[in-house]
């Protein structure tokens, strides 16, 4: 493969060793067989597994509860509730990418880790889960970056799908104990459960995550921070969140509120990639990444995956996990811990189809066809999903979900691979950190795309005399739920017509975002994976035993 000129990134050499080094190029890293795979290496995957499963259980918790939050929260309260976490697990990723190229992986993992589960005292609620959500896309970022450190790329799939299975753990586990919590008014300790996980994923990181670090004065370190182009992309993202969370439900989408901060943040990413092009020695997102239309193509389809995951739920959630709930919810009178059950279809389809696709990959190195897989039956799903109203059979729903979760599994692993080909290996942090970002970036859009979708269809399908009880600036879906079960007829049968009219109303939105992403897939050429890792990082052990052979 050619090589790919990089800039600088902001990785300080670890020992003497490194800083003799030449060069790396794309080849030109540690082999993978310096990196033994004993029982520590597998206890570092099983700390990286179970802060997955922390993160994963905590937000689809959250997701099935919703309808109960709100109802407790009075509405508008709820709306800043969500999009505090939003804001939190993407603005500051790149940024929190370049932290971990600076400091180390473990120092930044433990701190991820703290702000994850401190955050739970609901007179902060607001506060608490801007920073529970930092914490969140934190770890989420920190996790693939060390997966990168430790393992190749030609091998990496398997890895990514066993944090998938860990994925499935927490999301599949989530709905059942937030739907169970919120029946019986305790869905404060949602936010409490997060303390034990939390301790127990810390203590493995700390004993087990030895890794290489940096090693240099903490006045050299902050030097090598982009601060400048961190505020810029905190600034627009958060002038985006503020616009988004307005657009539709508080005002309306020509409003100044929405468009003002909209355009402003718009403005300003594109600030952020102009600088980061022309101004910092050590950028949080170095331009090369984006130099070949493979990677482009990466990315792309990992911002519309994200979309389509996101795009039925109007809370952050990483899977189909909020809508779904809420057609059982409101069309077959599931409480919610039913309707998280209900979900299984998909929840428990996306993690196994993703170790699947990941093994695939290993063996076959190929990962263009998978993905066209995956999109394909994202759209096939999603447009039979568009189908079913509130009569359908459940068994129905469960195998229209199932073809959703797999192709989402396909897809959700196979976008690391056009991205990280092309590049050389010690620009995998950086990359993976955007790559996170655009994913929790694409939630953002999806989550106002759903929300917005479904509340026009409720304010045009449901019966007016009817709608006129619950105030405006809310989700209404959410305000209306818990009082389905006490309509009386034939009010309540309207009600459960509007509900599932306006879902496939969505659903064939999906569809049609799903088509995008497949035709962008078409974009992507075929590149061999790297069969090593980057010299400047791995475990201490490793480091130690070069050192002795030299």
């Amino acid at each position: 493969m050619s090589s790919v000129k990089t800039e600088t990134s902001p990785v300080i050499p670890t020992e003497e060793l490194h800083s003799t080094s030449k060069p790396e190029s794309h080849l030109d890293s540690q082999d993978e067989s310096t990196i033994p795979r004993d029982w520590k290496f597998w206890c570092i995957i099983l700390s990286l597994a179970i802060c997955l499963v922390l993160t994963a259980m905590e937000l689809s918790a959250v997701g099935t509860a919703l309808p109960v939050i709100v109802q407790d929260l009075k509405g508008d309260q709820f709306v800043w509730v969500g999009s505090a976490y939003t804001l939190g697990c993407t603005a500051l990723i790149p940024f929190c990418g370049g932290l971990a190229q600076i400091f180390g992986r473990r120092i930044v993992v433990l701190v991820s880790i703290a702000l994850f589960c401190i955050a739970t005292h609901m007179n902060f609620l607001i506060g608490g889960r801007t920073v529970q959500g930092l914490g969140s896309g934190a770890i989420t970022a920190l996790i693939q970056i060390i997966i990168a450190d430790l393992v190749p790329l030609k091998e990496r799939g398997s890895f990514n799908g066993i944090m998938a299975l860990a994925w499935a753990l927490g999301g599949g586990s989530g709905p059942v104990i937030g739907g169970s919590l919120a029946q019986r008014g305790k869905w404060r300790w949602l936010f409490y459960l997060n303390i034990p996980v939390a301790g127990l994923a810390a203590t493995l990181v700390t004993i087990f995550l030895r890794l290489k670090k940096p090693n240099a004065p903490l006045r050299e370190k902050l030097k090598k921070i982009d601060w400048i182009g961190t505020f810029i992309i905190v600034a627009a993202t958060t002038s985006i969140v503020i616009a988004l969370t307005w657009a539709g439900i508080q005002f309306s989408w020509s409003s100044a509120k929405v468009l003002v901060p909209l355009i402003l943040g718009i403005l300003g990413l594109f600030g952020f990639l102009a600088f980061e092009a022309l101004g910092p020695e050590f950028p949080i997102v170095p331009i090369s990444l984006l130099g070949s239309r493979t990677a482009l193509s990466g990315y792309a389809q990992n911002f519309f995956n994200g979309l389509v995951i996101s795009a039925v739920s109007c809370q952050h959630s990483h899977h189909l996990l909020n809508w779904l709930p809420v057609y059982f919810q409101a069309c077959k009178d599931a409480g919610p811990t039913a309707g998280g059950v209900d979900v299984f279809g998909l929840s428990y389809t996306i993690s196994p189809s993703a170790l699947l696709i990941g093994i695939v990959i290993q063996k076959t190195l190929r990962y263009r066809q998978p993905m066209w897989c995956g999109w394909a039956l994202m759209i096939v799903g999603s447009a039979l999903l568009g189908t079913i109203d509130e009569n359908s059979s459940r068994s129905m729903c469960y195998g229209f979900e199932a073809l959703v979760g797999i192709g989402m599994g396909f897809v959700y692993i196979s976008a690391y691979f056009p991205v990280l080909a092309p590049i050389p290996v010690s620009q995998a942090a950086p990359a993976l950190a955007f790559f996170t970002f655009l994913r929790n970036f694409a939630l953002i859009w999806g989550i106002t795309i759903g929300g917005t979708v479904v509340q026009n269809q409720l304010i045009h399908r449901l019966p007016s005399a009817f709608l006129a009880q619950f105030p405006g600036g809310t989700q209404i879906a959410f305000e209306i739920i818990p009082s389905i079960k006490s309509l009386p007829q034939p009010l309540k049968d309207q009600v459960r017509h509007a509900f599932a009219g306006s879902l496939q109303v969505l659903w064939n939105v999906i569809a049609g975002v799903s088509g995008l992403g497949l035709l962008i897939s078409l974009a992507m050429k075929h590149l061999p994976l790297h069969t090593s890792v980057d010299s400047n990082w791995g475990t201490e052990k490793v480091e130690k035993d070069v050192q002795v052979a030299a």
